[in-house]
């Protein structure tokens, strides 16, 4: 009786550990139902780090020239997420990095609402939506209204170089690659003065961890200003309350007096 009973145990074990894994091929990874046999992407995700400060490590740090705002205008501090801790910058482009954050705000990009280019978009304080679908993905972007993209059926070649450039994409198991070019050179990696060029290509990895986290990697190519290509690193995670969605922030409006200043008589 007892080895019957024994061998019941196992059977319905058996039995258990194939339904499991017959729901996971159909649901897919994690439990979401895959799109033509890929992981789904698709949902509203945020990082939650200081990268939008500065790529690199840095302690917590006054803003001297706001010191009205108090604890408001301070950066706060932050570890490194360049994989190998530190931006390999030739010497000239170290030089035009310092300018950049002696600069700051004014001469970033993100103060005057400009889009932010690739890879800042991932890393900015706020929520972006993926969309996948059979054929392409979407991203779209509270900042700024912006969006990009990314084609999966034939790589396109951008005739202009643009601020968000041209993500062309491909699956190597279960990771989604993108590799963007084509972008103007303009955009910012940072609020520290980090930057790309022209030429910059970045080549990012999206890997789904969990069912509410997304393994990030962002490999910089770019030989005008850097010894050798670095990579990035950092979890984003899903928004998981009720009805998650991302929200316009159309800052161009709020950027009006700073821009045209001298002309309405505000200095």
């Amino acid at each position: 009786m007892a080895k019957r009973m024994a061998a019941v145990a196992v059977a319905v074990a058996l039995a258990s550990v194939a339904c499991t894994r017959a729901e996971q091929e159909v649901a897919g990874n994690f439990g979401i139902a895959p799109i033509n046999g890929h992981p789904n992407l698709s949902g509203v995700w945020q990082a939650m780090n200081t990268a939008n400060w500065n790529l690199e490590a840095h302690s917590a740090t006054a803003l001297d020239e706001f010191w009205k705002l108090g604890s408001l205008a301070s950066i706060p501090a932050g570890k490194s997420v360049v994989v190998e801790g530190r931006i390999p910058y030739l010497a000239d482009a170290v030089a035009q990095r310092d300018t950049n954050r002696a600069g700051w705000p004014k001469a970033d990009p993100e103060t005057v609402c400009y889009l932010p280019g690739i890879p800042r978009a991932n890393y900015m304080p706020y929520p972006f939506q993926i969309l996948q679908t059979e054929s392409d993905v979407l991203f779209a972007y509270s900042y700024a209204s912006a969006n990009r993209l990314v084609e999966m059926d034939e790589a396109i070649v951008a005739p202009v170089d643009t601020w968000m450039g041209q993500s062309n994409g491909r699956w190597e198991g279960d990771t989604l690659v993108i590799e963007t070019s084509a972008m103007n050179g303009k955009p910012w990696l940072d609020r520290a003065g980090n930057y790309l060029t022209r030429n910059a290509v970045v080549t990012e990895r999206l890997t789904l961890t969990s069912a509410n986290t997304i393994d990030y990697q962002a490999t910089i190519t770019d030989p005008t200003i850097f010894s050798s290509s670095w990579s990035i690193r950092m979890p984003l995670y899903r928004n998981v309350e009720e009805n998650a969605q991302i929200l316009e922030f159309k800052c161009v409006p709020f950027v009006e007096n700073l821009l045209y200043s001298d002309l309405i008589g505000l200095e």
